[in-house]
């Protein structure tokens, strides 16, 4: 039973490090892969190499190719865009229920990357990418409810990859730490409604981003990736 036991282990190496390639650019749509060059690369066997790319396949992120090669799949700007959707009504729900708590939600956490006087703000994209993750994770794990934080982060992680790109242009970098901390400001306050309307606009202008992704983003994010 050690050798299948292996094989998943190794399976998932090869899996985190094949993704993680896709989201650092290292890996562009339409980028070719086999199994027997990867399999050298990584000093593994084909097995779980087979494995990791069948998984990232149902996830989305690669297609069988002609003569068992594997290509990177082009970005599905449609199911991005359903993707911000949802998320837009779960981080809605969790303002509602933020303001609505007999107990004040506890931001304090977040209050301290964002609520930041402007010479303290970060200017690393990824860096940003990730606090920004952070930033409307914690307001759905404020709510408390432990499932819709859940679903929350499935959808963030879906995302991930479109969020780096969105985080490459200065002013981008300025509104969000602009937005969310009024976002903040306004739910110390409960002021619900208004929270709701500059969240929603907040992730719509993101949305809006996404269209705007051109392949020579991608290749100049492959340049800068570590």
């Amino acid at each position: 039973m050690a050798a299948p036991k292996a094989h998943t282990r190794l399976s998932e190496t090869v899996y985190e490090r094949l993704k993680q390639d896709i989201f650092e650019f290292r890996l562009l749509p339409g980028d070719r892969l086999t199994e027997t060059e990867l399999a050298d690369t990584l000093k593994v066997s084909r097995t779980p190499v087979r494995q990791a790319l069948h998984r990232l396949e149902q996830e989305g992120y690669l297609k069988l190719a002609f003569r068992n090669g594997w290509n990177v799949l082009p970005f599905d700007f449609d199911r991005f865009e359903q993707l911000y959707d949802l998320r837009i009504i779960i981080e809605l729900a969790a303002i509602q229920q933020i303001c609505d708590a007999e107990t004040a939600a506890d931001l304090g956490e977040l209050a301290a990357v964002w609520l930041v006087p402007a010479s303290e703000r970060l200017a690393d994209a990824r860096t940003v990418s990730e606090n920004d993750e952070a930033f409307h994770q914690g307001l759905v794990i404020a709510t408390g409810n432990g499932e819709m934080a859940r679903v929350h982060l499935d959808i963030s992680e879906k995302i991930r990859i479109i969020r780096r790109l969105d985080f490459t242009k200065g002013e981008r970098i300025n509104a969000t730490y602009d937005e969310h901390a009024q976002i903040l400001r306004l739910l110390t306050q409960r002021k619900a409604a208004q929270a709701a309307i500059l969240l929603r606009s907040h992730i719509s202008a993101s949305k809006a981003e996404v269209r705007k992704i051109t392949l020579h983003m991608l290749h100049v994010a492959r340049q800068k990736a570590p």
